[in-house]
């Protein structure tokens, strides 16, 4: 256990009703249904290098960096694995510890499994229910308190709201940037759109929105792939940057593009 808490800012994600989905969107993102979602808090940002420094001291646990190549990857084959490589260089720690450029960075190069663990470590380190967010939770958060808007700050794309990839031809020199860069939404929240995809607790189900209970909703009980929401720095298809889109991914999916942040039960 950590000799001080650890504890990270947090925001209360107020006890109401919102618009889940979208109608204009993918087909798993149907149908719009409402949702009530009692409070929690939410991380304000997606947890840094730093943060995640601090649970691997502790822990042990083991370090960002390639390791075993996600189904995703291997897929792909000899290029797709190639590229991986490359890009996700920059993102390993060296020697246990993150380089000090990208300390106030998104972690990344975390799977499903190392965001949970840390999520434990934290509640275990500060005694109160730290976790992931569920994927309902995640929306009404992303949403910033705005009904059935596409993106966390309205409507309309804008470039100065969030950090995705405008020019694909930049893949190779863009990539995160430090959390709280671009302007938080209507729950104090920053990054809820792009810099990093975040894991949400979920399994996944296509169907799930037609059967989900109207009273916070956790998932299906059971599931092949995994959630991730929110879009990233690596995102060139605006859609996936809207507060509905869900990314689903095998269990064992880890990039340079992919974070977590943590939510905690009042």
């Amino acid at each position: 256990m950590a000799s001080s808490e650890p504890t990270p800012e947090l925001a209360l994600i107020p006890s109401g009703d919102f618009l889940m989905g979208s109608e204009d969107a993918e087909e798993d993102e149907r149908p719009v249904h409402r949702v009530h979602v009692d409070d929690f808090l939410m991380g304000v940002q997606p947890v840094t290098n730093a943060d995640y420094a601090r649970f691997v001291h502790d822990t042990g646990h083991r370090t960002p960096a390639i390791y075993e190549l996600p189904i995703v990857v291997k897929a792909g084959g000899v290029e797709r694995e190639r590229s991986f490589r490359q890009s996700g260089g920059p993102y390993v720690w060296e020697d246990g510890h993150p380089s000090t450029e990208r300390a106030d960075h998104p972690v990344t190069l975390v799977r499903y499994d190392d965001a949970v663990a840390y999520c434990s470590w934290l509640a275990a380190a500060t005694g109160k229910p730290f976790r992931l967010p569920t994927e309902a939770e995640w929306e009404k958060a992303a949403r910033g308190g705005a009904e059935s808007k596409r993106y966390p700050w309205g409507d309309r794309l804008d470039r100065n709201m969030a950090n995705f990839l405008i020019d694909p031809a930049q893949r190779q020199t863009q990539g995160t940037t430090p959390c709280r860069s671009f302007p938080a939404n209507g729950y104090s929240l920053f990054d809820m759109a792009g810099n990093v995809w975040e894991w949400v607790s979920d399994w996944y189900d296509p169907r799930y929105y037609g059967a989900a209970p109207p009273r916070n909703p956790i998932g299906p009980p059971s599931g092949y792939l995994r959630i991730l929401r929110g879009g990233s720095w690596l995102v060139a298809d605006v859609r996936m940057l809207s507060c509905s889109h869900r990314h689903k991914v095998p269990p064992d999916t880890y990039s340079y593009a992919i974070g977590f942040r943590v939510a905690c039960s009042v």
